[in-house]
């Protein structure tokens, strides 16, 4: 195994240097737009033909129109399947990047397509319908993960955060169990209270009111009653009661078989992005910090010394990764287009080659089962000490 230089012995500055050199050759343009249009418009026909294939088969099936068993759950699960990867794209390739402002410097650009537009008011019953309010996503990921990546404040770090697991006495296969679960429901049971949790939080600030370090899901209280009504709800209404209703003409049958095909859809939405998400900074090769960042150039080795990338390619392979195959130029760049991770990789990977670093990349399947041995508690972080 190669030798990578020790990160005390790192020289920031130059790194500093040679990582603000990229960003002096950046330029947004028109085609930058594009290619997120590009995205936007895959997203938006996977959801649709996939919603259309379901809704063919409940029709044919309500007619009994001699469709067998076989057919009706592989074209079913196949409809599911397309409008999971939708809400991934949705959430990775097209909310991602523009709530982070990456399109923000394109010439004339609609308000819908800036930070300050997008998902904001009304608009978020269009743009990004989801468990999660897209005001506190933003807040919980572009500031305090980006800008605290490894740290204590840092509110995606999953070893901290599946501490109670790692604790609880209970065979090792039901904590494998158990994280697999939580995969297929991580947005409603993690994202959304945790957004909540980290929102309500930054609204604390400067008062004596304490801070919470725990969900609230109880209706009754007030920040579970705003989970409530303003996460679950209206996603949870518009996808489970109205869409299923739309098939009441055909009948009881009709309505459950389209709300079975909907739950699956979720379900593989939530897998799906979990896949892409999760394993981005979380493996036994990844690295935490004990203290805040004190210089830009200690920040960029933070998140190349904190991320991974999965295998990259065409444009195709990059959307149903969600772009989260270049997480190290994500984490150095948040605010650019996807089309210049595309660039900017095989530079990045020179300005890592030279100052020794490892650039992590591999397979996301890969990564993957690290991350589900992180969560069990099998494996652990690397901690650079006294950092």
């Amino acid at each position: 195994m190669p030798q990578y230089t020790d990160y005390k012995d790192v020289n920031q500055e130059e790194l500093q240097k040679d990582i603000d050199n990229i960003k002096k050759t950046m330029k947004v343009t028109e085609e930058d737009f594009q290619h997120l249009l590009k995205l936007e418009k895959w997203g938006h026909f996977a959801t649709l033909f996939g919603f259309a294939i379901i809704a063919l088969i409940v029709i044919f099936s309500s007619y009994d129109s001699g469709i067998n068993t076989f057919d009706f759950w592989f074209f079913g699960v196949l409809g599911a399947f397309l409008m999971g990867a939708g809400n991934v794209a949705r959430w990775a390739n097209v909310t991602h990047p523009i709530l982070h402002g990456a399109y923000d410097k394109v010439p004339n650009i609609p308000l819908r397509y800036t930070k300050k537009g997008f998902a904001a008011g009304n608009r978020r019953w269009i743009d990004w319908l989801d468990w999660i309010k897209p005001e506190a996503w933003a807040y919980e990921h572009n500031i305090m993960h980006h800008y605290h990546l490894g740290e204590e404040d840092d509110p995606d770090n999953v070893e901290k955060n599946l501490e109670w697991l790692h604790k609880k006495e209970m065979p090792m296969f039901f904590k494998y169990a158990t994280v697999y679960i939580f995969a297929a429901f991580w947005k409603i049971a993690y994202y959304a209270p945790n957004t909540l949790r980290i929102l309500d939080n930054k609204e604390k600030q400067g008062t004596d009111n304490p801070r919470s370090d725990k969900f609230e899901f109880n209706p009754l209280t007030k920040r579970g009653k705003e989970l409530w009504l303003q996460y679950y709800l209206p996603y949870g209404l518009f996808q489970f009661v109205f869409l299923p209703l739309l098939f009441s003409p055909l009948g009881s049958t009709a309505v459950l078989h389209a709300f079975m095909f909907l739950v699956i859809a979720e379900l593989l939405a939530n897998l799906h992005s979990f896949l892409v998400i999760v394993p981005n900074h979380s493996a036994e090769d990844i690295y935490q910090f004990s203290t805040p960042h004190k210089t830009q150039g200690e920040y960029y080795l933070r998140q190349i010394m904190g991320s991974v990338n999965y295998n990259t390619g065409t444009d195709l392979v990059d959307f149903l990764h969600g772009f989260l195959n270049y997480q190290i130029e994500h984490h150095l760049f948040p605010n650019m287009p996807h089309s210049y991770y595309q660039k900017m990789q095989p530079i990045v990977k020179e300005i890592c080659k030279k100052h020794n670093l490892e650039y992590r990349q591999d397979s996301v399947f890969k990564r993957a089962l690290m991350t589900i041995d992180l969560m069990v508690g099998k494996t652990k972080l690397l901690t650079v000490e006294g950092v």
